[in-house]
């Protein structure tokens, strides 16, 4: 068993701060939701953890069985048992899903060892064939002229490829239909195990119809408010977000800016940007 720990985790990009003191604690065996408004620094958590340049760490820690992830590239951390399915995945032209997932596990091994390919070859059509996508797949370039569902399926044959300890979804749901939610999240509450666990982000409720958390936070005003279980993503579907700034005295904040594999973007309160 695996855990990763976030303690008091402060972070600004550019001149803005926008994580204000996170403090979380999950293990293996376990699936996290952060829910909360648009524009309170949910993606911000997800790209800290995995090391994105933009985002600045001011104080704080991450811990990764004790390791200190903050002092790891970006590709360490992964090698580590990191993972995160981004809201906007990339296109990469010229790399073909088959030879950029067999590169990604065979980072992985020690020295000079090497995947089967045959093992690898049935991995992933097993992966394939159980969410539901093309048997070309494997053929086309890494994301490529791909829907919106698509990409984020992609994203989760990744993950059931790489088998990290523990994967980050950064609203995996958006762009999803409800056959494809369906898929996704199935895939993904099934990996539950001992050597793996979930730190979920998103909006709707409809998505933990598949993927049964075990605790449910709020991050506002840049930290997490209020843990739950079930019961408090059936309040906040229901009654929204208000209750909670009233009975912790908050108010508005002016939108921050999220940074996207694609630029900066503005991200309005009440209009989420895609």
């Amino acid at each position: 068993m695996s855990k990763l720990q976030i303690i008091d985790l402060w972070v600004k990009v550019e001149d803005k701060v926008i994580l204000k003191g996170v403090n979380l604690e999950m293990n293996t065996g376990e699936m996290h939701v952060i829910m909360g408004p648009n524009g309170t620094g949910k993606s911000t958590l997800a790209s800290t953890i995995m090391g994105h340049y933009k985002y600045q760490v001011i104080q704080g820690q991450i811990l990764l069985d004790g390791e200190d992830v903050l002092q790891m590239s970006v590709d360490e951390r992964s090698r580590k048992g990191l993972f995160l399915a981004m809201q906007y995945p990339a296109e990469i032209t010229g790399v073909t899903n088959s030879d950029f997932i067999k590169t990604a596990m065979e980072t992985r091994l020690e020295e000079n060892e090497h995947i089967s390919l045959f093992k690898f070859i049935k991995s992933l059509e097993t992966a394939t064939k159980e969410l539901k996508m093309n048997s070309n797949l494997p053929h086309r370039y890494v994301n490529v002229g791909f829907s919106g569902g698509e990409k984020k399926r992609n994203e989760i044959l990744q993950m059931k490829m790489l088998k990290p300890k523990f994967a980050v979804l950064d609203e995996i749901d958006s762009g999803l239909d409800v056959d494809a939610l369906r898929i996704v999240g199935e895939n993904v509450n099934d990996m539950k195990s001992d050597s793996f666990g979930a730190l979920v982000i998103t909006h709707y409720e409809r998505l933990l119809d598949y993927i049964k958390p075990d605790f449910v936070h709020v991050l506002m005003g840049g930290k997490i408010v209020k843990s739950g279980k079930n019961e408090l993503v059936e309040k906040i579907d229901r009654d929204g977000y208000d209750w909670l700034k009233l009975e912790l005295g908050m108010v508005d904040e002016e939108p921050i800016r999220t940074v996207t594999s694609l630029g900066t973007c503005a991200v309005n309160p009440n209009n989420k940007v895609k």
